[in-house]
This record gives structure tokens, sequence and C-alpha cells, in this order.
């Protein structure tokens, strides 16, 4: 078998602040070119640095709401914060340092035309500005 490759952007619309839960958004714009791969790897890259990408619960929302206060507990925010990079607003050196917590990107194994993940795991968009715009994932598919 020769290995294959494809690739797509998806653009996830504004989202408020906080933790999203994408999965099924993802599946959407990539099944077609995923259901053709036995094995391989799916790489996704936030091509953004206000937002992450992270794999976390996918069934209870309170999971998402409790990230988003431990963000927001331990990356401070306002006057009385030490950042420097204030050009873009109050909110945007809190929110880079929350993207670098957690990352831009992910590599999911894919097994039979599917996202190889544990069943309670799902691909989560955290938003870590008050006012964002859309966000681009570039998803790299590679295998065969």
């Amino acid at each position: 078998m020769a290995a294959k490759w494809a690739q797509k952007t998806v653009v996830i619309p504004a989202q408020h602040r906080g933790c999203h839960l994408i999965t099924p958004k993802i599946l959407r714009e990539i099944e077609g070119d995923l259901s053709g791969f036995k094995c391989g790897l799916a790489h996704l890259f936030l091509q953004h640095t206000s937002a992450s990408l992270t794999i976390n619960e996918n069934y209870d929302s309170d999971v998402q709401a409790d990230t988003e206060t431990f963000l927001n507990r331990i990356v401070p925010e306002g006057r009385s914060a030490p950042w420097k990079h204030t050009l873009e607003g109050p909110d945007d050196m809190p929110a880079h340092i929350k993207s670098s917590m957690f990352g831009c990107a992910l590599t999911i194994p894919i097994t039979d035309g599917h996202l190889n993940m544990g069943t309670w795991q799902g691909i989560w968009l955290c938003e870590h500005r008050d006012n964002a715009s859309s966000r681009k994932i570039v998803i790299t598919l590679n295998g065969v």
C-alpha cells in the first residue's frame, strides 16, 4: 500500500471565551478523506496565538467550564496584571500565555477510517479572547 496525504483547512466560527467541543464539526469536515485511511495520523494545527487546541472530556460540559475557571485563576488579567504587551487589549497577553500552555497542535491516530480517540475524549477549541474572530485549523491526514 502506498502512503497518501490529504489536507484541509477548517474554519471554526467565532466563539465566546471558553472551551468548546468541536469534534463533530471537525469530523463533518474531514469524513470524506478520513474514511479512505486504514491506518495513519491526523495532525491538527491551529493558526492562531490567542486560542488553543486540546483533547479532554466530551460528555460533561462542566469540565469545559471548570477548565476556563482554572485558566482564568492562574493567568491574571486586568490593570493589576504584570504584562507589558497590552496593545491589543487587556485579554491579549493572557490569551497568548494560555495558548502556549495548551498548545496549537494535536496528533490523533487514524484506525479504519476513524479518529482513534477514547470513549470520553473530544477535541476542544479553547478561545482565550473576549471578542475573537473565526479560527482556522489546518488538518493534515497521512497514512495508508
